[in-house]
């Protein structure tokens, strides 16, 4: 079969790989019936995820239909629509058991997919520890309302829910990417006070104003102001940061109120800093890291039942075949893209 491949530093390539097969007990094949490409496979491929794997096949965010399960595998069987997970977690480890799945202890625990072992951009994928990576996707949700599930938007119900927002809240989201996008998605149904997104991009601001009516829209050159004036205690009450600009850490921080609540989960190029002389007497509360992405399955139910909706996102869909031009539309932002669907 075909996987995209990471050959090595801005080298992809197609690679002839046999299928997939079940390698230990807890082991799932499965058939991708749809894929996505992820910010993450662009960190990946200038080079800055050191633990990538030279060779590995690309690709975390999918859907597919169980082929073939290990013998311990029981919450999915062949034959099964599913979503898969970026992380593989053992559900058992002192981490999972806390929720913490992304420092599973496991071998494969945290990002695997895609990044250490063979992802997604491809026909078959064989996903370790499936019992906890793949959840069964409800008949009534199609593969397109569910793709972004197993990442981009476990991703924001996680930030979302870590952030602890009230519904007195004024919120401020850094970033109306894919990812800033699910984030706004999931602290709507909050139901906070008001929101604000910060995003430097005209078209995506008009992404959010046709969507997303009533959250509040501003700019990074604008943004310490804006949020002073429209938040009642001289700062934003929560602050996710999904940007991952050279400058929006420091904005993160500087746009919060004293004792506020920010949530980083941009992955950033570059070292940030954190000036505890000027920022001391804040008392800010940091929350810094990756998904743990153990929510997938409330998330799938909040979809089946029309709380949550992420299709508008896909802006752009393409045969798997033509996923160099794919990369290409999503790495450049071509045509407004948000995201794309590789069929």
């Amino acid at each position: 079969m075909k996987a995209y491949t990471y050959i090595g530093k801005d080298q992809l390539a197609w690679v002839d790989k046999p299928k997939p097969q079940i390698v230990e007990e807890t082991d799932a094949i499965v058939r991708v019936t749809m894929s996505s490409i992820c910010s993450s496979d662009l960190h990946i491929k200038h080079g800055s995820v050191p633990r990538a794997v030279p060779g590995v096949t690309l690709g975390h965010e999918m859907v597919g239909v169980v082929e073939q399960v290990g013998s311990s595998v029981v919450r999915v069987k062949p034959g099964d629509r599913v979503t898969v997970n970026v992380e593989t977690y053992c559900g058992k480890c002192f981490f999972c058991q806390h929720g913490y799945v992304n420092n599973c202890t496991s071998l494969h625990g945290g990002w695997a997919l895609g990044c250490r072992i063979d992802g997604g951009q491809t026909q078959y994928v064989r996903v370790p520890l499936a019992d906890q990576g793949l959840n069964r996707i409800p008949d009534n949700v199609t593969d397109e309302q569910a793709l972004l599930v197993g990442d981009v938007l476990a991703t924001g119900f996680w930030a979302a829910r870590i952030s602890e927002i009230t519904k007195d809240d004024t919120v401020l989201i850094l970033g109306a990417g894919p990812t800033g996008i699910c984030s706004l998605i999931c602290v709507m149904l909050h139901q906070p006070k008001r929101i604000i997104v910060c995003e430097p991009s005209e078209a995506r601001r008009g992404f959010i104003a046709e969507h997303y009516p009533d959250v509040l829209l501003t700019t990074p050159d604008e943004c310490l102001d804006f949020v002073l004036q429209h938040s009642d205690h001289g700062g934003a009450d929560r602050v996710l940061e999904v940007a991952g600009a050279s400058d929006t850490f420091q904005l993160a921080w500087r746009c919060a109120r004293p004792n506020a609540i920010v949530t980083v989960v941009a992955l950033y190029n570059e070292t940030q800093q954190l000036p505890l002389p000027v920022m001391y007497g804040k008392n800010l509360v940091f929350k810094i890291g990756g998904v743990d992405g153990c929510d997938c399955e409330e998330i799938l139910r909040l979809i089946s039942c029309g709380e949550i909706d992420t299709t508008p996102l896909i802006t752009h869909r393409f045969p798997l075949s033509d996923i160099e031009k794919a990369y290409r539309v999503f790495e450049e932002k071509l045509d407004g893209v948000i995201k794309v669907a590789l069929i």
